[in-house]
């Protein structure tokens, strides 16, 4: 297992999807508009949410749209907004809600309108929507059981680009900063065959690993169309490379047993398996006796969809919610160069979650694509289509391929109680991604949100 890390969590704003930058602490607002005067029972004679003790108002949180970047409030603001005497705040309209079947309703009222904002227990708050900072505090990533797990995108660390480690260490600190980091690693780690792809054929060697390693790789997905580019023997020794260093393997193997072995990394207490497939091809797909990647077939590019193969990948996805708390699949799938995923992944993501998955994190398509989220036993899990690349080479289908967002998410256990996306432009011929700020961190996120659905379109 790897060594738990703990990141920062004063001033790290690891809310829900902020789809701006981030503004400054508000100033107390004389523009606020008070409300009347708090009814202090319910008709039946019952405590209103608007007595409660201020024990109990100091518990609740601010959430807003999944669409807005989440609110930085003072204390004192914070307590204005809990106490129910405000009704607007910076044109939005404020709901307090106290109970949880009310909270349930006040959260929902957010996800479908940008233009409210509620407060509530923090139980109720999901990565549907965005918390509020108080006084430099997140209050989900502050909580003592929190578990921080980013996902990179489509890492290619070699052909053109000149020096991987250099390559990482922009993003190095936010990636060992987690409690775990994972990605999906676009090469392999041997050239002991003949090159499949020709110059689109990645290879490096086990030097890779001590880099991926400091830069805070806890695990790396395999399923994915490079993971075969010098053949099967060179990805049987990939896999066995990384199995016998300190990141872990998964998506790929020397049967189909081994390529549907999910990766289990724990932290705090909690177990978290991740899953990959491959939807691309390219790379074999692997057999009861033959190496390659857990793979579906599926448009548009190994279609027909074959529902056989969804099935294995959704067995495989309940055999690792049986072993592990949580269940993160990593599928590599869609169109490349486009913000709009293929109708057929929306219907895959569906048996994904209903299968266990508790995030889905794609990638392949080299842009950034939108994000939905499908409903389980009356929680949203969260389907991230694709992040864009995160190190890759490609100079072409600027500046898409050149941006891409980062996942930052923070559970509560098992619970996934909040997403960031964080927002990154690669350096002109180093390919080394850095954050970015201003519009074109705007304009990256609107991407993002141009096809996404639910509660976090706007």
């Amino acid at each position: 297992m790897p060594t738990h890390r703990r990141g920062p969590t004063l001033a790290v704003l690891l809310g829900a999807v902020a789809l701006a930058a981030c503004s400054g602490a508000d100033p107390a607002d004389p523009g606020t508009t008070p409300a009347p005067r708090p009814t202090t029972a319910t008709p039946s004679g019952a405590p209103s949410d608007a007595t409660e003790t201020p024990t109990a108002r100091a518990d609740l949180v601010a959430v807003g749209h999944a669409s807005r970047p989440p609110l930085r409030l003072t204390t004192a603001q914070a307590d204005r907004l809990r106490s129910g005497a405000v009704r607007q705040w910076r044109g939005m309209r404020v709901r307090v809600a106290r109970s949880e079947e009310r909270a349930a309703r006040a959260v929902h009222a957010v996800e479908r309108d940008a233009d409210v904002l509620a407060l509530v227990p923090p139980a109720s708050v999901g990565p549907t929507v965005t918390a509020a900072v108080v006084d430099g505090e997140d209050p989900v990533t502050a909580h003592p059981d929190a578990v921080t797990i980013t996902v990179a995108g489509d890492l290619m660390l070699v052909r053109g680009v000149p020096d991987p480690a250099a390559a990482l260490a922009p993003m190095r600190d936010r990636l060992r900063s987690a409690d775990l980091t994972v990605g999906n690693l676009e090469s392999t780690l041997s050239t002991a065959g003949a090159p499949t792809q020709g110059g689109d054929s990645f290879g490096a060697d086990a030097g890779l690993i001590p880099v991926l390693r400091r830069a805070g790789f806890d695990a790396v997905s395999l399923a994915n169309n490079h993971a075969g580019d010098f053949g099967t023997a060179a990805l049987v020794e990939t896999v066995d490379l990384l199995a016998a260093s300190p990141v872990t393997p998964f998506g790929a193997g020397a049967d189909i047993d081994a390529a549907a072995r999910p990766a289990v990394l724990e932290s705090g207490g909690t177990s978290y398996a991740f899953v990959g497939f491959n939807a691309i091809g390219e790379t074999p797909r692997a057999t009861a006796t033959d190496p390659g990647a857990l793979s579906v077939r599926m448009p548009p590019r190994t279609g027909p969809f074959v529902p056989a193969d969804l099935d294995r990948v959704a067995r495989t996805i309940r055999r690792a919610d049986r072993i592990a708390d949580a269940v993160v699949v990593l599928p590599h799938w869609g169109t490349q160069y486009t913000h709009a995923p293929e109708p057929i992944q929306r219907t895959v993501a569906r048996r994904l979650v209903a299968a266990g998955a508790d995030l889905v994190v794609g990638g392949h398509p080299h842009w950034v694509q939108g994000v939905d989220a499908v409903v389980r036993n009356g929680r949203a899990v969260p389907v991230l289509h694709s992040l864009g690349n995160f190190v890759f080479d490609m100079e072409f289908h600027l500046p898409q391929t050149q941006q891409g967002v980062l996942l930052e998410s923070t559970w509560w256990g098992a619970e996934l109680k909040a997403i960031r996306l964080v927002p990154y432009a690669m350096d002109p011929g180093s390919f080394a991604p850095r954050v970015v700020t201003g519009a074109t961190a705007t304009a990256i996120l609107a991407d993002v949100r141009s096809t996404s659905t639910g509660p976090y379109a706007r």
